[in-house]
This record gives structure tokens, C-alpha cells and sequence, in this order.
């Protein structure tokens, strides 16, 4: 995937992602403060109007950064902070990459999941948006093409999403519900999976 397509294909997906901007304001209520809908939707929206100001010959790690850079000034949620600073790790990993392939994208998700992970010293079982990134980007490492790793990485998020009902939350304001955060759904890591849906709608005409 190669400059223009990707930032097309961004575009479509964060636009899909608007449209569950209510589901994760829902979730984010009952463990959180209830700001997450309104972090991805106007993220998502500045990220798209900064899109359509790039020049013809941006490179993808130069998209990533654009995006990093609109995500995060878009609203000054911790999420948002986390968000912007996974990507601009995720755009060190592709230096001279001018064609996304499934490789570049596995290695971009690790990257962004690890900064995430250590930013907000958070870890695998943490219930946190974590919990969703890491297995995701397993998922892309092991596959042979990008439909196959997209359809791994959607298909391991929803249950990763699934699994955090069953944990207690250990980070951010969904702590101090202690044990009574159990039997809920994390909603950063439903943000994620709910992405990587957005991203696989947006590809399927060109699968």
C-alpha cells in the first residue's frame, strides 16, 4: 500500500470509526470519565482534515507523524497523548518503507503497542487498549499477506476484547473501580478492535 492509497484508506476507516463514537462513550462511562467517544471522533476527524493537506509525494512515516501530530491537538485526553505517541513510534519503523506491506504494519503496531505499554505502565492483563494491540500485531507478524493479517488481527482482538471482561482494571481511572470493574468491557480496547474493523471495511473492495 503505497502513499496515496494509505492515506485514502485511512480516511475511510477513522471516518467508520466516527460512527461508534456512542459505544465507546457507553463503555468509557461506566469504567472511566465518558470522554472517549469524543477523543476518537474529533481525533478522527482532524486526522482526516490534515490528510487532505498533504502533498503528492509524502512518504508513510510522514503520514504516520502527520497523524500523530492532528490526533493528539485534536483533544488533550491521556488517550489521545498515548495514541499520538504510539504512532510516531510506529513511524520510526519505517524509515525508507515506501510500500506498506503486511511486515511494515506488524512491525508499526508492535512499536505503538510497546511505547503505549511503556508510557502508560501498563502491561498484558492490565485491562487497557494494550491488551488488544500486542496480540494484534502477533497476529499481523505471523501472516504470509495483508488480508490474512488483518483478518488474524480482528479476529484476535475481538476476543482479546471478550477476555477483558473477566479482568480487573489496573490502570488509569478504571482502577479506583477496583473489582467492580469486572464483567466490563474495556473501552480503549474495544477502540482498537473497533479500528481494525473500520480498517478491514474500508480495504474489502481492493482484498
Amino acid at each position: 500500500m503505497r502513499s496515496p492509497e494509505l492515506i485514502e484508506t485511512i480516511k475511510r476507516s477513522l471516518s467508520q470509526l466516527i460512527e461508534v463514537a456512542d459505544e465507546l462513550r457507553d463503555l468509557d462511562q461506566a469504567l472511566g470519565d465518558g470522554d472517549l467517544g469524543i477523543t476518537v471522533s474529533l481525533g478522527a476527524a482532524a486526522v482526516i482534515e490534515v490528510l487532505d493537506t498533504l502533498p503528492e509525494d509524502v512518504t508513510p512515516p510522514e503520514i504516520a507523524r502527520a497523524c500523530a501530530k492532528a490526533f493528539a491537538n485534536a483533544n488533550p485526553s491521556t488517550l489521545a497523548a498515548l495514541v499520538a505517541g504510539g504512532l510516531l513510534a510506529g513511524s520510526k519503523t519505517w524509515v525508507d518503507v515506501e510500500d506498506v506491506d503486511v511486515s511494515a504494519a506488524a512491525r508499526f503496531v508492535r512499536a505503538a503497542g510497546d511505547n503505549i505499554a511503556q508510557r502508560g505502565k501498563t502491561q498484558l492483563g492490565d485491562k487497557t487498549i494494550v491488551d488488544v494491540i500486542l496480540p494484534a500485531a502477533d497476529a499481523l507478524s505471523a501472516a504470509t499477506n495483508g488480508a490474512a493479517g488483518l483478518d488474524a488481527a480482528t479476529a484476535v482482538a475481538e476476543k482479546a476484547v471478550v477476555d477483558t471482561r473477566a479482568l480487573q482494571s489496573r490502570r488509569g481511572r478504571a482502577a479506583w473501580l477496583q473489582e467492580r470493574s469486572i464483567g466490563l468491557q474495556d473501552p480503549g480496547a474495544t477502540a482498537m478492535w473497533r479500528f481494525l474493523q473500520s480498517w478491514q471495511q474500508a480495504t474489502s473492495p481492493t482484498r
